[in-house]
């Protein structure tokens, strides 16, 4: 599939999409398929050829997160993007949710595919999972991207949990915009309360095309959602991602009003090949806030070329 590539320099940093959006003119149909892992049925989308790369979503997402990113790579990649198991379209799992269980998923899932090795890119709790990916089966992770990664703020919430002290402002919007979304995913159609609820995940919701946002509630209202809360709020990966092996790309927003900016120098200290990207003005989907820059810095990262425009 061929897509041009936006490299002009007034494109370079621009919020939101830039020209004509790709992934409209694309059978998407033509290239979903249905792999059975252990027993349930997985919803994912495979398109292109070339080196794998694939793409996880976060709580309450759905590969449909990675709209702007899927064309742009799809061109010389064979890109995976899937909703993970309880979320989308895909079956709960068998056993109980688990940040592990999610990677044993894919494990299983890259023998199912054919794939040995990809490049693993991860938003929020999908970045979380390819943590654990990298350090349990670091075989399969060519190389980490971490894109607000939700794996060490989450213990607060688990704290608090405990202490009975949830009322904190920092993880406010969490559970703020994880209500909305799966208490009434018909709420998420109103533009008023979809401009409210995706200030929290998104710097500028406005500036954004509404058939990209109206894309981005698929994994809303799922089955999954508080059992995988539930994983991200009970497994702690802290002290082990030292072992993580392969180099990583970290990119936050500094507005991110989900997981704090912070966490990002934590991930950078603790990971020992790293490199970290922060963008301005940005929220906590910076592949689709920031898609011109993303990729072109992510394609720097998997192909080791600078980014340049």
């Amino acid at each position: 599939m061929a897509v041009a590539v936006r490299r002009r320099a007034e494109d370079w940093g621009a919020y939101g999409p830039v020209g004509p959006e790709d992934w409209l003119e694309v059978d998407w149909p033509a290239h979903q398929r249905w792999e059975k892992i252990e027993g349930r049925w997985i919803n994912l989308i495979d398109i292109g050829s070339g080196p794998p790369l694939l793409f996880v979503h976060g709580l309450c997402g759905c590969w449909q997160n990675w709209l702007e990113n899927i064309c742009h790579f799809a061109r010389d990649h064979r890109v995976i993007a899937l909703d993970l198991p309880g979320f989308g379209h895909s079956e709960m799992p068998v056993k109980p949710i688990s940040i592990p269980g999610y990677a044993r998923t894919l494990d299983l899932l890259y023998d199912a595919l054919g794939i040995e090795s990809a490049p693993f890119v991860g938003n929020s709790m999908g970045g979380f999972i390819g943590a654990e990916l990298a350090i349990s089966r670091p075989e399969r992770v060519e190389r980490l991207c971490l894109v607000a990664a939700a794996c060490l703020s989450v213990e607060h919430i688990r704290t608090e949990r405990r202490t009975g002290l949830r009322h904190r402002a920092e993880n406010a919007a969490f559970f703020c915009v994880a209500w909305c979304a799966t208490r009434s995913p018909r709420m998420m159609l109103r533009p008023r309360l979809r401009q409210a609820v995706l200030m929290l995940v998104a710097a500028h919701p406005d500036r954004l095309p509404g058939s990209l946002i109206a894309e981005q509630v698929g994994g809303a209202g799922t089955e999954g959602f508080q059992g995988a809360l539930d994983a991200l709020t009970n497994y702690s990966i802290r002290d082990r991602l030292g072992e993580i092996a392969c180099p990583t790309l970290i990119v936050w927003g500094e507005k991110d009003r989900i997981v704090p900016v912070r966490d990002a120098a934590e991930l950078e200290r603790r990971i020992p090949d790293t490199r970290k990207v922060i963008y301005p003005d940005t929220g906590h989907l910076a592949m689709i806030e920031r898609p011109t820059q993303f990729n072109a810095e992510l394609r720097a990262f998997i192909e080791e070329e600078p980014p340049g425009i």
